[in-house]
């Protein structure tokens, strides 16, 4: 993993601190710990920071909730810098993350890549309206429905060049989008729906139209794997 490095002086607020409904729940989520644990409540801290912050975790966020945990700033530095999913320097009003892992990029990853650098630039980069901003991720966990991106809180999957670049010319009008798979299909079923359990009998579509399977040789059972032949006993004595 690359260097991860805070956002330089010029772009850092002067100070933080959550909102008075942040702050309620920051103390909801300390109160879960044992006492003497408070500091395990580090991660979803940082993550609300950065969901008040404009989607990006600023160097005062960071020391405000190591001050609001009671530990040291380093040690807050060392979780904001390592975890991916905390953005350490400005982003885009939507921030799209494209999953580059091997799923994605046999499925067309590659030319979403290209859609993202056309249009928004290099990774990180803001657009100069401040809409978009995107960056290459590590697996997100959606590989059956690649390729995809997470967009904000999103994710949209089963993409293709056409349909990804619809969604952005949507966002970028203030149209609604669709989130989930953008071809027809639930969540992670299989295309097309279900092909089993459909009829009531535990039969599917197919076998219940008579359209059984060809090869008969896949419905007949083999042997018994413990019935073998009997060893033939070699006569070792010379003759």
């Amino acid at each position: 993993m690359s260097v991860r490095r805070l956002a330089p002086p010029e772009v850092q607020p002067k100070e933080f601190s959550f909102s008075k409904e942040n702050l309620d729940w920051a103390r909801a989520q300390v109160a879960k710990y044992p006492e003497g644990r408070q500091q395990s409540a580090i991660i979803p801290l940082l993550w609300r920071a950065q969901e008040q912050h404009h989607g990006w975790l600023p160097e005062t966020a960071i020391r405000y909730v190591a001050d609001f945990l009671g530990m040291a700033h380093i040690r807050a530095l060392e979780v904001a810098t390592f975890y991916t999913m905390f953005n350490l320097s400005p982003v885009g009003k939507f921030h799209v993350q494209l999953c580059g892992t091997t799923p994605c990029r046999l499925r067309g990853a590659d030319a979403l890549e290209k859609i993202c650098k056309k249009r928004f630039g290099e990774q990180m980069e803001v657009t100069e309206d401040g809409k978009f901003s995107w960056v290459e991720v590590e697996c997100l966990g959606a590989c059956v429905n690649a390729p995809m991106v997470q967009i904000n809180a999103d994710y949209y999957e089963d993409l293709d060049k056409a349909s990804f670049t619809k969604i952005l010319d949507n966002l970028a009008a203030g149209r609604k989008v669709k989130p989930g798979p953008q071809i027809d299909r639930q969540l992670s079923a299989p295309v097309g729906g279900p092909l089993t359990l459909l009829n009531g009998k535990g039969e599917s579509p197919r076998h219940a139209a008579g359209d059984e399977p060809k090869d008969d040789r896949a419905k007949k059972p083999g042997a018994a794997a413990n019935i073998r032949e009997a060893p033939v006993q070699q006569d070792r004595q010379k003759k």
